[in-house]
């Protein structure tokens, strides 16, 4: 992990504008714009907003929200970024061994930051520590598809993606927990968390109703084997966006195509596997696949085709600092600062939509941090 400045900012202008953008759009869903959207629906009561505010949380099991996006779309947008930098190493001449070491130190960078996001730095019991994490995932999965990069042709990349959900979906098909039928996907009855509570070390994200006995992680161990597709598809749409031989329009197109299919393939396997981000389902990687696809196309082709960044300069500062305002929640008390600069202006709107103001320049602070550091060409780089 290292702060990078000015020489590396000179490295910044060969990335894609496009995907310093979406990722920054992706952050900014989590870095206050669902509590604004809360906050509006609160003071309107309005049908609307609150069918805005409920897309912004999570289902309890099955389903979709566009909430559920946020995280397997910043490991999309991962994948993407190999073929720009692990690849650009190795057409310099760098070894796949070498690569290959810079790959896993980031993977524990990646599993230490989640264990201080989840428990901060103090000293507990393990069993009190929560292991799994986004960050943690993220890393992982990062660290395996990028292994299949490094040693595989893109007809291999493509047959490990098909493997590793069809395999996931035969496993939690034919077996589950103790006690329970087969196929059960319940968080109690289902094969991927009955593993992470016997195998994992301290507490999971979710405990049994009424008791502190371990139940179910969202980023438990088992799932993560699905989310290493979720990274090997972004690493085929940058081998996309990477190649030569295909007009930029036509790159876009081929994205747009596959996304499409992606999500109808999705909606035929729900039918028996449901989409659960809880679970990452194969439905899932597929579903969140093809969302994540046509994204990446509107932004490629509006701001590296057409050439229009102007209006994505604003996501742009929040992803060129992603890691960095995602943990940056618990070294800095964000709603301190928001209340003492801001709480004048929420008390003088009064209720109920001083909490949107006050939702809003919370948004406002936060940006402006992190366009105070791409002034200064800091970069916080894992």
């Amino acid at each position: 992990m290292a702060v990078t400045q000015a020489d590396d900012f000179q490295q910044t202008r060969t990335r894609l504008y496009s995907l310093d953008a979406l990722r920054g759009f992706d952050m900014l869903m989590i870095m206050g714009a669902d509590e604004l959207f809360h906050s509006i629906a609160h003071a309107t009561n309005s049908p609307f907003w609150n069918t805005i505010s409920d897309q912004f949380e999570h289902p309890l099991w099955n389903g979709f929200h566009v909430y559920d996006l946020i995280f397997p779309l910043f490991l999309f947008m991962a994948g993407v970024s190999t073929p720009f930098s692990v690849g650009r190493e190795l057409e310099k001449g760098t070894s796949r061994e070498k690569l290959m070491l810079r790959v896993i130190k980031r993977t524990l960078i990646l599993i230490l930051l989640g264990l201080f996001v989840n428990n901060g730095l103090k000293i507990m019991p393990i069993a009190d520590i929560r292991f799994p994490s986004v960050l943690g995932r993220i890393g992982i999965a990062y660290m395996f598809a990028n292994f299949i990069y490094l040693y595989s042709k893109e007809w291999a990349q493509i047959a490990w993606f098909w493997f590793f959900i069809i395999g996931y979906y035969l496993l939690l098909k034919f077996t589950s927990a103790p006690g329970f039928p087969h196929g059960d996907l319940t968080p109690q009855g289902n094969f991927a968390s009955y593993v992470d509570r016997t195998i994992l070390p301290g507490k999971l994200y979710v405990p049994f109703p009424g008791t502190h006995i371990n139940m179910h992680d969202p980023e438990g161990l088992f799932s993560t084997i699905p989310a290493i597709s979720t990274g090997l598809l972004g690493i085929w749409a940058g081998l996309v966006l990477k190649r030569s031989k295909l007009t930029q329009q036509a790159k876009a197109l081929r994205l747009v195509i596959v996304g499409i299919i992606f999500l109808v393939l999705a909606q035929l396997w729900n039918l028996d596997f449901p989409i659960n981000k809880n679970l990452w389902s194969s439905s899932f990687v597929l579903h969140v696949g093809g969302i994540s696809l046509l994204l990446m196309a509107f932004f490629y082709y509006i701001c590296d085709v057409l050439g229009y960044q102007k209006w994505a300069f604003f996501f742009k500062v929040i992803g060129m600092n992603s890691i960095l305002i995602y943990i940056s929640g618990r070294i800095i008390n964000w709603q301190f600062a928001n209340l003492h600069l801001f709480g004048w202006l929420g008390q003088l709107a009064g209720e109920p939509y001083g909490a949107v103001l006050l939702a809003i320049t919370l948004l406002l602070v936060k940006w402006l941090f992190l366009y105070f550091l791409y002034k200064k060409k800091t970069f916080l780089r894992v």
